[in-house]
């Protein structure tokens, strides 16, 4: 009988004690063209720092960033990609017609057919926006390739991406640095690689409040990105800038490539110390 009590309090103090889930946490990668390759330096050091990520979202460039790590690209794979790839022939001639950026994301990827993101190895959200430039887009689900390739799809660079009877473009036109979307997955914390260089204080004017003028008049006057941008930087947890100045989102060169790369690394080795605390909090 006193055993059986026993047992009794240690159950019920084991239920009394029982451990909480640890914090999730989600990673965001920013838009900015080549400057991208910077954000494979980072991820170095995060992986370095050993944070468990739980959730990805990605914005142009960073979509197909975070595409391919949520899909289990290691990030040594990812750096000898940018490395060797021939982007500047991937990113020429897709307006007229070819598709060679589209069918590389395939090759990588798979034609598969259609998904929930969030079976793959770690969750993926990616940010497009419609061609009318009147609403922000996020995928979750359909075929991976093809949802990454409308992130990405470059006003006047690419064709926009027909999903589900909607012209996609590159999400960037209203959330480049998609914090909220992560959070809106689970993320209780987030670590945010941010590509912009010069930042935008946002524009408290709108055609479409003030003279019901929408579309992409609204946007090129209003800068709502602008807006959603700088909520979404003030919102990161872990905040990652790497310095990119004098770099242009076009600079596919091997050593503009390789240099960034080793300005993201520069970049997350500054932050480690509070990458690796963040780690030690959330295996407690």
């Amino acid at each position: 009988m006193k055993h059986s009590r026993i047992v009794l309090l240690l159950l019920t103090l084991l239920l009394a004690f029982q451990v909480q889930a640890r914090p999730k946490v989600g990673l965001v990668f920013g838009g900015g063209g080549a400057k991208g390759a910077a954000e494979i330096g980072v991820l170095k050091y995060i992986e370095r720092a050993g944070v468990p990520i739980d959730y990805i979202a990605g914005t142009s460039i960073g979509a197909i960033v975070g595409g391919l790590y949520a899909s289990g690209y290691k990030v040594a794979t990812l750096d000898s990609l940018f490395r060797t790839e021939e982007w500047a022939d991937l990113f020429s001639g897709s307006i007229t017609g070819k598709q060679r950026i589209g069918d590389r994301l395939v090759e990588m990827l798979g034609n598969n057919d259609s998904i929930n993101f969030d079976s793959l190895p770690i969750p993926f959200r990616c940010v497009a926006a419609d061609v009318t430039g009147s609403c922000e887009v996020v995928l979750n689900s359909g075929r991976l390739a093809q949802a990454i390739r409308a992130s990405m799809a470059i006003p006047g660079v690419f064709k926009p991406v027909v999903i589900n009877g909607q012209a996609l473009i590159d999400g960037g036109m209203y959330n480049n640095l998609p914090v909220d979307v992560v959070r809106q997955m689970g993320a209780d914390i987030v670590i945010a690689i941010d590509l912009t260089q010069k930042k935008h204080a946002t524009r408290n004017f709108s055609l479409k409040e003030t003279l019901g003028i929408g579309g992409v008049l609204d946007w090129m006057v209003s800068r709502p990105d602008w807006k959603k941008y700088n909520e979404n930087r003030e919102d990161a947890d872990i905040y990652i800038n790497p310095d990119l100045k004098g770099f242009s989102t076009s600079d596919f060169s091997p050593k503009a490539i390789a240099t960034m790369i080793a300005l993201g690394e520069k970049a997350g080795k500054k932050a480690l110390e509070e990458l690796t605390r963040l780690s030690g909090l959330v295996r407690l």
